[in-house]
């Protein structure tokens, strides 16, 4: 199974909560919280859901609250896919 990189993390958050016009495409998103990217925890959520779907991970509300910023869930994901490979 392929692993989560930071910019297959931007397309599913744009397309689980889109974006506001202030956001720039280009922002290297890897650092910055979810609270500075404008998602709120139903969006986390939902970006959750997405991903578990698309990569067959699990991940649990206590979990996702410790996950900061893309780049803690894109290793966290990819932590949890080394493990059941």
């Amino acid at each position: 199974m392929s692993q989560l990189t930071i910019e297959s993390l931007r397309t599913i958050l744009v397309e689980v909560a889109g974006q506001d016009d202030s956001f720039d495409a280009d922002t290297d998103i890897a650092t910055l919280t979810f609270d500075e990217l404008g998602y709120d925890s139903l969006a986390l959520m939902e970006l959750a859901s997405t991903v578990e779907k698309r990569f067959g991970v699990e991940i649990d509300e206590e979990e996702l609250a410790k996950l900061a910023t893309p780049g803690d869930l894109v290793l966290f994901v990819n932590g949890m896919l080394a493990e059941v490979s």
